[in-house]
């Protein structure tokens, strides 16, 4: 089953050279998850064709414009096509305030039910978890309150070899046992390996999304390992003072956070409008870390 990624805006603060402000659409296993919605958000779902309808849960990293600020047009438009399907939102307790004050003035009342989840800033849990997927938020250092998000796929359970299972005449009752790693003894008490009645299903993918934040060493331990980083790029480093002044990244920065991390691939975004060209962001974050790549708007990035 597929867990992709898909670049919807990359731009940092304002659109600029046809980059439109942050956000992502994150599909695991059929399932669509928005990243943040800037501004234009919308467009972008239209503009590459993606079924935004099926998008069953919205998180926004922080309450600067540029990471919101297309979020009602979208809740609104959901609406206005007839969505009856519930909707889960993941924010600061600000970001429902923003959003019922505006449906309130528009004397709009939901067709269908919003549930908000209040993410506290200050400390990293578990705010999503289910059978497939765990959701875990990460605390950035910010100008203002500011979560990054984890995604963990849970491990799959093992895969039947029908044919095999079949042909040692093993009883239906015990493909879930099977499933789950257990060895089959029979009534005699036989044992047949479970290596030899399944295969070792992939390996579970996790994709990590860093928003605006500092620079911050002590993340890599919550990084560790995970399969696809994206972290904020927003300067090359010969702009670190203007990097510091505003609570943001370097390109060099985010490259050595993911090489303490030992994560698998880099994507950085979130650029200045001062760039036109992005390529030398790139060359300074592969000086660094060579597996990285720019987060440009369209592309998709397979996870794992």
């Amino acid at each position: 089953m597929g867990f992709e990624l898909t670049i919807l805006g990359s731009s940092s603060a304002t659109p600029i050279f046809n980059r439109h402000p942050t956000s992502q659409l994150l599909n695991i296993r059929d399932r669509y998850f928005l990243i943040d919605c800037g501004e234009g958000t919308l467009l972008q779902l239209l503009r590459y064709r993606i079924r935004y309808h099926r998008i069953s849960h919205i998180f926004i990293s922080h309450l600067h414009g540029d990471h919101y600020l297309g979020l009602v047009g979208l809740l609104s438009t959901f609406h206005l096509q007839g969505r009856t399907s519930e909707l889960h939102l993941y924010g600061q307790q600000e970001l429902m305030d923003i959003v019922e004050i505006q449906l309130r003035v528009s004397n709009t009342i939901l067709r269908y039910n919003l549930i908000f989840h209040p993410v506290r800033h200050y400390t990293p849990e578990v705010i999503l978890e289910d059978d497939e997927i765990q959701v875990r938020s990460i605390v950035l250092n910010h100008r203002v309150p500011c979560t990054g998000f984890l995604f963990i796929e849970k491990s799959r359970p093992r895969k039947l070899l029908i044919q095999k299972v079949q042909q040692k005449n093993i009883p239906i009752s015990y493909y879930a046992k099977l499933k789950l790693g257990v060895d089959y003894v029979d009534e005699v008490g036989n044992v047949i390996p479970n290596k030899d009645l399944t295969e070792t299903p992939p390996k579970a993918r996790s994709y990590a999304y860093c928003s605006d934040t500092m620079y911050d060493p002590m993340l890599k331990d919550e990084l560790k390992g995970v399969d696809l980083l994206y972290h904020e790029a927003t300067f090359l480093h010969e702009l670190l003072d203007r990097a510091t002044q505003t609570y943001h990244c370097t390109a060099l920065q985010a490259a050595q956070l993911a090489k303490d991390a030992e994560v698998s691939r880099l994507l950085i975004g979130h650029f200045s409008a001062r760039y036109k060209e992005l390529d030398p962001l790139l060359v300074e974050a592969q000086s660094i870390f060579k597996e990285t790549e720019l987060a440009l708007e369209g592309r998709k990035f397979k996870v794992g």
